[in-house]
């Protein structure tokens, strides 16, 4: 007789393809979280560096700064709602886990065809038949999670592959956008990291406003 092992591991695969699909997209949200801690102290006034060599020594430090050090600050949460490639970008995972799990469903099937096809000649097998049987199927079972394995590493990685552009694409932006508004830090503002902001410095409208031209004429 085939093990009852076999039904078990059967359900478990179930499972463990449930939570996947499940937890597809939080990827997308843990790594949109580390953008806003690498973002947090992105320099982006280099100059003052050379400006606070030729300050003269008798200008007070302390007037100094409050005169030419400048923050300003975007909302991520705005920035990925309302930027378009972010957009796009989740709905190319999406077309991504849909294929995943497609091909997994289809190994499932197989795999569940089999099971049955042999549970049902079970009764007239011999041993030697019984054990290569169990052993079939203990081998469609490890090549489904062998394939399982290299799906979520290409998923995996292409998840990186897009937040790392979408990372650049904020970067290069805010490069060119700073170089008339001269402030020395732009942040993204993150609830429970910051217990003030000044809405005067909130710069989430033109960032998503230049983002998306930006985007547009290069999709085009």
């Amino acid at each position: 007789m085939i093990p009852s092992i076999i039904f078990a591991r059967l359900n478990k695969l179930n499972l463990q393809k449930k939570d996947r699909m499940k937890n597809g997209l939080l990827v997308w949200n843990v790594l949109l979280t580390a953008i806003t801690g690498y973002l947090l102290f992105t320099y982006l006034g280099s100059k003052k560096n050379n400006t606070a060599n030729n300050i003269s020594s008798s200008f007070p430090d302390s007037a100094w700064i409050n005169h030419h050090f400048r923050i300003a600050y975007f909302e991520m949460d705005s920035v990925e709602s309302n930027f378009l490639m972010v957009k796009d970008v989740k709905s190319e995972l999406s077309r991504k886990e849909e294929s995943m799990n497609s091909e997994l469903d289809n190994l499932d099937k197989i795999y569940r065809n089999k099971v049955n096809s042999y549970q049902e000649k079970a009764r007239t097998m011999t041993q030697p038949q019984s054990e290569i049987a169990t052993q079939d199927i203990m081998k469609t079972q490890e090549d489904m999670k062998s394939r399982k394995q290299v799906l979520d590493q290409d998923y995996n990685e292409l998840v990186m592959r897009r937040m790392k552009d979408v990372k650049n694409k904020i970067e290069e932006f805010l490069k060119e956008y700073n170089k008339t508004k001269d402030y020395s830090y732009i942040v993204s503002y993150e609830q429970g990291l910051f217990y003030y902001k000044d809405t005067v410095y909130n710069i989430t409208a033109d960032v998503i406003k230049g983002l998306n031209e930006i985007y547009k004429i290069k999709k085009n």
